[in-house]
């Protein structure tokens, strides 16, 4: 049975884990070139000094997105790459390049959909406090509205960050990610927040910034607490923990989501934070919340959930051996039914799955081919329960599989290979994984193959 018509095919990826030339034309520092410099912060010492070198390989990638027939790419801009100091003068060669990336892809029949932010903040701008510098906001705003009047003749549609709970999670948390910080549960959530607020002056700046009319969305992490059974009482209890607020971590849907789609923060997570709650000044949540037209969920994995004994989710433990992938992830393909459906639920707004996919061992075997036959399996059940939402009525209007390439996989490294095509990283030889052949069948049957 095929997806609905006119469904989206597509593929993602972003710039600091694929371009390369981190140092090239022009570029400024980002706070992924510095934390790449810490010892051990990497794992083996990987950088994304040369990547996949898309930089200088991109018709060539092209090409293969082409000979797959995706009708999309999701590609991030480099802040640094255009505003070598975060703010101020352009650089002129950053900006041709894009220039040349988009023109490639409308030539090749792929519609561009461009994130802004893709986690490689300005080292300069870094360097004068970060996402807890308020004026945080305005740069990325003057950033983003840069951006849309280049190529907004081109590019139609767009979407302002890339995974927040992650950057505030891992970055400012936990500090395992760039720019590795450890800051109090106040100051992570003032970080947050004006992350929220640089979404809002962005959605401001590309419709005022874009010569044409224009599709803007927001992508976070999408949490999926799965009912083991179809009780009212047990999907009821899944959707409060999916939309639910915990103080140990920063992976809620509602928390993130609220502000932008409600312009408010949900009420039970103010209560969790309590006095660790920055002040928000009048007229903040104005800010944040500015009309977009579609949200992004990049779902992997989900967790199974049961009603316990007061008619609350409780987690069900995963059976010794549950299937996992090479990032130790739990392969929970109902994720993909259960996520999408809950956030379409709370927010009516079309959906679009902007990551999805696999962590794998993969090599090139001895005939030539990389055998990557768990990708072909893992995609293709969590697209079966994606069809099964969309039966439901949950209006999901496109897949972006990552990656496109295997890549630089942030404090992985090197390590973790999630592409569709297999990228041999010292001569950057580039060779079509058998999923990237599965995957254009999908796409030319529109998901009747599966």
């Amino acid at each position: 049975m095929p997806f609905p018509d006119g469904f989206l095919w597509a593929a993602a990826a972003a710039a600091y884990q694929i371009e390369g030339a981190a140092f090239d034309g022009g570029r400024g520092r980002s706070v992924w070139d510095d934390f790449c410099d810490i010892e051990g912060a990497v794992r083996n010492g990987h950088t994304g000094e040369v990547a996949c070198d898309h930089y200088n390989r991109y018709l060539e990638d092209v090409a293969c997105m082409a000979d797959l027939g995706l009708h999309a790419y999701r590609l991030s801009i480099s802040w640094p790459r255009i505003l070598p100091a975060g703010i101020g003068e352009p650089n002129e060669e950053g900006l041709r390049f894009y220039d040349r990336l988009i023109d490639a892809l409308l030539e090749a029949g792929i519609q561009p959909w461009v994130t802004l932010f893709h986690w490689d903040f300005p080292s300069d701008l870094q360097a004068r406090g970060g996402w807890l510098q308020r004026d945080s906001a305005e740069w990325f705003g003057e950033f983003a509205g840069l951006v849309a009047a280049r190529l907004g003749d081109r590019v139609t549609h767009w979407i302002t960050l890339n995974e927040p709970q992650v950057y505030i999670d891992l970055g400012h948390k936990i500090g395992t990610h760039a720019p590795g910080l450890k800051l109090s549960l106040h100051d992570q959530l003032l970080a947050g927040h004006n992350t929220l607020r640089a979404h809002g002056l962005a959605v401001q700046a590309i419709r005022s910034g874009s010569p044409n009319e224009c599709r803007i969305g927001f992508t976070g992490v999408g949490r999926a607490c799965c009912p083991v059974d179809q009780l009212d009482e047990t999907i009821e209890a899944a959707r409060r923990k999916t939309n639910g607020v915990e103080r140990d971590h920063h992976f809620s849907n509602a928390w993130w989501f609220d502000p932008v789609c409600l312009g408010e923060y949900p009420s039970h997570g103010i209560e969790v934070f309590g006095s660790d709650m920055p002040s928000i000044p009048d007229g903040d949540m104005q800010q944040i919340n500015q009309p977009i037209d579609f949200l992004g969920l990049n779902i992997y994995q989900g967790s199974y959930v049961e009603l316990d004994e007061d008619g609350a989710a409780r987690d069900v433990p995963l059976d010794v051996g549950h299937p996992i992938t090479a990032f130790d992830w739990p392969v929970v393909p109902e994720a993909l039914h259960w996520g999408p459906r809950f956030v379409h639920e709370r927010y009516d707004l079309p959906i679009y799955i902007t990551e999805n996919g696999l962590a794998s061992m993969d090599w090139v075997a001895r005939d030539g081919r990389v055998h990557d036959i768990n990708r072909i399996d893992y995609t293709g059940r969590y697209l079966e329960q994606l069809r099964q939402a969309i039966e439901a009525g949950t209006d999901v209007r496109g897949y972006f599989h990552w990656s496109i390439l295997d890549n630089f996989e942030w404090a992985e490294g090197y390590t973790k290979r999630f592409g569709l095509i297999h990228v041999d990283y010292p001569t950057g030889r580039r060779t079509p994984k058998e999923s990237s052949q599965w995957y254009s069948g999908v796409i030319a049957s529109n998901g009747a193959s599966l």
